[in-house]
This record gives structure tokens, sequence and C-alpha cells, in this order.
């Protein structure tokens, strides 16, 4: 087992999931950014092991820059892993029940998951979490990369609302780029996510 990140392989050509998403838009968001994030999460495990436990004076600093990076590839992971081409669609199974159960419909649950992403302040994601311990679909916002409820809430889907994600395509049209984004959700995967993580 590596002691380092990789970047993951996108599951899917760049130009995928085009009219939604360029392959300009997925170019630069792959190769650019979440590419950046797993180089400067390896380069803080490096100086981390070059300290050997040594109470360096910017540690706390480092440890925060490193859970930054860590975060951003997680979540980028899954973001590209929940998409595909463009077919719109909707959830079905187990996850179609527990939407309808929480939000009252499908259609609910997308205008209150729109609503949470498109009034995000600044960088962030939307995401929709599962609670094991209150068996409940939950949405909230993860500003920057700030996963400080996660493992407890397992991520189900995220929606990248960082510029990086939109600009070349939408410019700063996030809503417009958000509406898109149910388009291309894989709710078979999704489902599968919410099924492994339930049981």
């Amino acid at each position: 087992m590596s002691r380092f990140y990789n970047l993951k392989k996108l599951p899917y050509e760049y130009d995928y999931l085009e009219p939604i998403l360029s392959s300009e838009q997925i170019h630069l968001h792959q190769d650019k950014h979440h590419k950046a994030y797993v180089e400067k999460a390896n380069e803080i495990l490096e100086k981390l092991d070059k300290e050997k436990g040594n109470a360096v004076p910017d540690l706390t600093c480092t440890y925060k820059k490193l859970t930054f990076n860590v975060g951003g590839i997680i979540l980028h992971d899954l973001y590209f892993d929940s998409m595909r081409n463009p077919n719109g669609g909707e959830p079905e199974g187990e996850l179609a029940k527990k939407l309808e159960e929480e939000f009252g419909s499908f259609d609910g649950f997308k205008k209150q998951f729109l609503a949470v992403a498109t009034t995000i302040e600044g960088s962030g994601w939307a995401a929709l979490f599962y609670c094991k311990m209150t068996d409940r679909l939950l949405i909230a916002p993860i500003q920057n990369h700030n996963l400080n409820i996660y493992p407890m809430f397992k991520i189900i889907l995220v929606l990248d609302m960082w510029e990086h994600a939109y600009y070349v395509d939408y410019k700063n049209d996030k809503k417009k780029y958000a509406e898109g984004f149910w388009q291309i959700v894989d709710w078979d995967k999704v489902g599968e996510r919410f099924f492994k993580i339930k049981v």
C-alpha cells in the first residue's frame, strides 16, 4: 500500500459530460486543480516524514494544510465518480424512497439541494449525507474542503461549487451550472453508495 496519495483516473473521457461540462472544463478541473491537491498533500506528507515527530513551529499550520488538501482529494473523487453522460434521470429503489421520505419528493430534494449550493459563501460544496445514527438523509454546505462532520456523516453525493468547477462553461452563472448538474448525476452509482453505507 502506498503511503502517498494518487490522482484517481477519471471514469470517462474528458468530453463525456458534454454539453453540460465541456472537455476544456474537465481538463482544467482534473489536471490542474484536482492534481494540485494530490501533489500538495504528498509534499506535506514528505515534510512530515522528514520531521519524524519533531515539534516544528508551523506544525499546526502544516496539518491544517494537509486536511485541506486531503479534503479536496476525497471530495473531487466523489464528485467525478458521481456523474455520467447527460440523460436526466432520477434515483430509483431505496434511495428514491428515502429522498421522498426526507424531502417530500425528488423535486423537493432538488429544490433544497440547489438552494444550499447556490447560497454558499465563497468556495465550497453542496453535499447529501447519510447519518446512520438517525437514519436520515441531510443536506449540508461544505466550506472550502472542511470535512468536519466526515466520517460520522457519510457522503452520498457532492456538487463542487468552487468557481474552477464551472467558470469555463458558465462564467459567473453558478445557478445555471448547478441546475445542469441534474442532467449528469449517475443515480445508479449514488444509489449503490447509499446502499453500501446504509447496511
